[in-house]
């Protein structure tokens, strides 16, 4: 039986303990309301998230190296596919296109998920792991359901966004989560 693919988008990485750094990068159903978070160290977080903000740096990182030596024997990346996943690890293949020909590499799915963002691919997951590993989402669950946080315009401290934010992780909500550590770096 042929399993079932769903697409699915980068939503944002976010820092889920802050001293050991650890990072879950946040993958959304693209037409659905399924999240799946993906836990990375620092050292896959920090490409990631320079590459969804646009950031250039002054000399090519190995990702840009990666591309600069695939587009230079016109190969493309056209999907990346999460296949996989077993005791919390995500495993993933990159489908490289020359010519006609489309080959599977296995790579990490940071990795993976990085030279997709590099390349402009799709992000496809088979459906009975984005179904199995989504964290529970509450559409009609608001940010005022944390005591410190509002949607209101009126300017919050940095402590109060620091606290409701910590609760939002805690309640493992890392779309809030995403939307209070973007209200914190304005403020700061």
């Amino acid at each position: 039986m042929e399993r079932k693919k769903a697409e699915v988008l980068v939503i944002g990485v976010i820092n889920i303990q802050e001293p050991s750094g650890t990072y879950a990068l946040l993958l959304g159903e693209l037409n659905g309301n399924r999240q799946v978070p993906v836990i990375i160290g620092p050292a896959e977080a920090n490409p990631i998230t320079m590459q969804l903000k646009g950031v250039e740096t002054p000399r090519p990182m190995t990702h840009d190296l990666f591309k600069s030596c695939l587009r230079t024997f016109n190969i493309q990346v056209s999907e990346v596919l999460i296949y996989r996943v077993e005791e919390g690890i995500f495993y993933s293949y990159v489908y490289l296109k020359h010519n006609h020909d489309v080959i599977a590499i296995d790579a990490r799915t940071s990795d993976a998920i990085l030279l997709a963002l590099t390349f402009h691919a799709p992000i496809y997951m088979y459906d009975d792991i984005l179904e199995t590993q989504c964290m529970p989402y509450d559409e009609d669950e608001e940010l005022d359901d944390y005591s410190t946080a509002s949607e209101s315009e009126e300017a919050e401290s940095i402590e109060e966004l620091e606290m409701a934010l910590e609760k939002a992780i805690k309640d493992e909500n890392y779309e809030l989560a995403s939307v209070l550590r973007d209200k914190i770096k304005k403020q700061k």
